[in-house]
């Protein structure tokens, strides 16, 4: 479908203030029998330019680690994490949600939701920034940490508004210029990350590096869908609440996913010695790149997901155990390259200091696994507008990763945080599949599992070896790893009609 001439559904759809299913243009047919290819090369491109950023990181990181010390890090990813649940709590998961719309709807009525959209992810992120101000002044932190909640906030507030925004281009699979954006924000970051290191900056000046990069983002982003996103949010608080009421349980379950990922790190801020939060803090800094991994490899499908899942039903239940089978075979490559590699990357981000972080990272690869299988259920779930069933998993999520928490940090210190963060993610996973597995969507079973496991402990071998490179074993154990799959042939067949259609050209 053109952005610059929407085509009529064939019904009028519901009024903008409700999210009830809306039928797809039988015009589209054509454009969703191509998208599948589209969508994967999207995947590619994507993955690709979050590799560029990830690159980029690395660059910042470390730098940002042995400046502020390892404890001052540990101070700069609490704020970091206050922030970030801030917005998840009121993200209200307006991203995914406008993205499913944008992909059923079309014409004038699309607009009016994506104006109302916006509306509320703008005041929602001011409502986000005051509430994480207010928690760091009840918790007690200093000033500094009080002030670069709110600064940091700020930052948030515009890249959430810039998110909202390239629904467009998300929603007509234009993922060029997404990674384009991504990678344009991670390079402002890591340029004023660097300056603010030669100049020796204090905590404050880092944390306000959000706002510039916010501010960059926004704005190109804004130049890129104007004409077909709507840049002027509808602020009218009293005409949202059907749209809020429709949407609050999967806004729960969003809050709660951002809550119970992060609040290992509040709750080391309030319990753990600094030095030891700085050591969960960095094994989490590897973590948190790589969570985002299956979101953008499986989040480049869910359009065609949300118009299946309305239309055709046969092709949902084979998208969905394709995706559940892709997630387990890339999740155990992902966390076997991380087990082997954990030392080298441990000692680029903060050198002999940061040593005792590495068996910290490797026990938080193992919930990797547990994210990739998290991402291919939910998006299921959310196609089907199971909105309570995702409210569910994370909840149990959440109550499961604060009692442990507490439990294990005071046994373990940040060991103990890695477990916990592990449990909470495969207890995500787990309810989620059960669910979708109620719904006799397909057949979205963990077959490849055992193969993984056993696959993966054989990757593994290479640590038996002494001597070897870090990376020299993560290449012979992903090599391992790959053969062993081939020899049992379970090599992805998107993998192969990919690079088949590569070949062709």
């Amino acid at each position: 479908m053109s952005p610059t001439s929407p085509r009529e559904p064939v019904n009028p759809g519901p009024a903008v203030g409700e999210l009830a299913p809306v039928a797809v243009p039988a015009a589209d047919a054509g454009v969703a029998h191509a998208a599948g290819p589209q969508a994967l090369r999207g995947s590619v491109l994507v993955g690709g330019g979050y590799a560029v950023t990830i690159a980029l990181s690395l660059i910042a990181a470390p730098l940002l680690i042995r400046h502020l010390g390892i404890a001052g890090f540990g101070r700069y990813t609490t704020v970091v994490a206050i922030v970030a649940v801030a917005g998840g709590m009121t993200d209200a998961g307006l991203v995914n949600i406008a993205l499913r719309e944008w992909s059923t709807r079309s014409g004038a009525d699309r607009q009016r939701l994506m104006r109302s959209l916006l509306g509320i992810r703008l005041e929602l992120s001011v409502a986000g920034v005051a509430a994480g101000a207010l928690f760091a002044l009840v918790a007690g932190y200093d000033n500094t940490l009080v002030l670069g909640t709110v600064i940091a906030g700020v930052g948030m507030m515009l890249q959430t508004v810039a998110n909202v925004l390239t629904v467009s281009l998300q929603g007509e699979l234009r993922f060029g210029w997404v990674t384009i954006v991504d990678i344009a924000r991670q390079a402002v970051s890591v340029a004023l990350i660097v300056v603010l290191v030669i100049a020796g900056a204090g905590l404050l000046p880092f944390l306000a590096v959000t706002i510039p990069a916010g501010l960059v983002t926004l704005i190109f982003t804004g130049v890129l869908v104007r004409g077909d996103m709507p840049l002027w949010p509808a602020l009218r608080g009293a005409q949202w609440w059907p749209l809020v009421r429709d949407m609050l349980p999967y806004s729960a379950a969003i809050a709660l996913n951002a809550l119970y990922f992060r609040v290992t790190i509040i709750v080391m801020s309030l319990i753990a010695t600094a030095q030891q939060t700085g050591y969960f803090a960095t094994s989490f800094k590897v973590i948190e790149v790589l969570i985002g991994v299956p979101g953008l490899a499986i989040g480049a499908a869910f359009p065609i997901l949300a118009r299946a899942a309305t239309d055709d039903r046969d092709r949902f239940a084979y998208a969905c155990e394709r995706i559940i089978e892709l997630a387990q075979l890339i999740g155990g490559a992902v966390v076997l390259a991380v087990v082997l590699s954990a030392p080298f990357v441990i000692d680029v981000l903060a050198g002999a200091k940061g040593a005792p972080a590495t068996p910290v990272l490797q026990i938080q690869a193992l919930a990797l696994l547990a994210t990739f299988l998290a991402v291919a259920t939910s998006y299921p779930l959310l196609a089907l507008r199971r909105h309570v069933a995702l409210l569910i998993a994370n909840s149990i999520a959440l109550v499961m990763n604060i009692a442990l928490t507490l439990v294990l940090v005071p046994l373990d210190q940040a060991r103990g945080a890695a477990v916990a963060a592990v449990v909470a993610e495969t207890c995500v996973c787990g309810a989620q599949l059960v669910l979708l597995l109620r719904l006799r969507v397909g057949r979205p079973r963990l077959t490849s599992l055992p193969l993984v496991v056993v696959a993966g402990l054989a990757g593994a071998t290479p640590l038996l070896i002494s001597g070897l490179h870090p990376l020299i074993r993560m290449v012979i154990g992903l090599a391992i790893y790959a053969a062993i799959l081939v020899a049992v042939g379970r090599t992805p067949p998107e993998l192969r009609h990919l690079f088949e259609r590569r070949g062709q050209h």
